[in-house]
């Protein structure tokens, strides 16, 4: 499929990709409808905090969020309320530890983990069995959801998988990571490092003799704490080998159902190769838009239809109605 245009236009102030990042969470003003909250607990003994909008509207869109974030991001919220608005219900997925209450087991989350994704769908397939079901993720959300749905190829249709979306995706993984040890994404790096911190030391507390912990507190980029703590923890052999086998543009094009992607260019995080340029010329399911401006996750725009990302995701799904 050829490589979309694009109609979103940034504010004449806000065309600085660092300043978009920032300021979008600010930004958002939006009326919060409570979740209804269900656990749904995993064969290895864990479990995933799942926060639901059922209005029984007949489709399901499942929505991941990004690294250290939750479904109460303002960007799950904006999706959330567009999508309902729009004849969608709404399943939340928050990562393992990411809901508020820490998790049981040594593993985490991770870019690849596409296991507890692949839980979530089979628990709301179980559930809604003859509902289609979207599912649309941000940032690392958005590269679980790309891999999950390169790995599985045709397979995800008799799931009742109909339409993949990802927004601001590290699809290449080690590259991306280059790009957060850059100076001008210290800010970025540390802040994620502390919110990593903060897990990390709860599993020292319920499994202090499973790492070398000191090592793992004492990272100061992706490629240590991946390294130190994601790798051995999640059996890869290092930072490397993580990044490789979880990428999403390794599978990107065996992907089998209608796929958007929506980067932008002067995102501060993301490199080139995450904007699968080439993969979307050579898959007709993989619709690459790739935008000048937009930051990480930003977009914004001020208009009854949300910011860019709500309305570029809703004008996608009508196109395929």
């Amino acid at each position: 499929m050829p490589r979309l245009p694009s109609s979103y236009r940034a504010p004449w102030w806000l065309t600085n990709g660092h300043a978009q990042t920032v300021l979008a969470r600010s930004l958002r003003r939006i009326r919060r409808r409570p979740y209804q909250r269900r656990r749904l607990e995993l064969d290895d003994g864990d479990f995933l905090d799942l926060d639901e909008l059922d209005d029984g509207q007949g489709r399901v869109a499942i929505v991941l969020h990004g690294l250290e974030s939750s479904s109460d991001a303002p960007y799950v919220r904006g999706m959330a309320r567009a999508l309902s608005e729009n004849g969608w219900d709404i399943v939340a997925m928050n990562f393992r530890g990411c809901s508020g209450e820490p998790n049981r087991r040594l593993r985490s989350y991770h870019s690849g983990v596409t296991d507890d994704l692949q839980a979530v769908v089979a628990d709301v397939r179980a559930r809604r069995r003859d509902q289609p079901l979207l599912l649309i993720g941000f940032s690392l959300g958005g590269n679980v959801v790309l891999r999950y749905l390169g790995e599985r190829g045709e397979s995800v249709r008799a799931q009742g998988v109909m339409a993949g979306v990802g927004i601001s995706v590290p699809c290449h993984l080690e590259t991306c990571a280059e790009r957060f040890a850059q100076p001008g994404n210290r800010f970025y790096m540390k802040r994620f490092l502390r919110f990593l911190f903060e897990k990390v030391r709860h599993r020292q507390e319920a499994f202090p003799d499973a790492l070398d912990y000191d090592a793992v507190l004492a990272s100061e980029n992706f490629h240590d704490f991946d390294g130190r703590f994601t790798a051995p923890v999640h059996g890869f052999a290092s930072a490397e080998d993580y990044w490789t086998r979880c990428s999403a543009k390794a599978v990107a094009e065996s992907i089998a159902v209608p796929t958007l992607l929506l980067n932008a260019e002067d995102d501060p995080f993301l490199s080139p190769p995450c904007h699968l340029r080439e993969e979307a010329d050579r898959n007709e399911h993989l619709h690459a838009e790739i935008t000048p401006h937009g930051g990480h996750v930003g977009y914004v725009q001020f208009g009854k239809d949300g910011f860019y990302q709500e309305a570029r995701v809703l004008a996608f799904l009508r196109d395929r109605a």
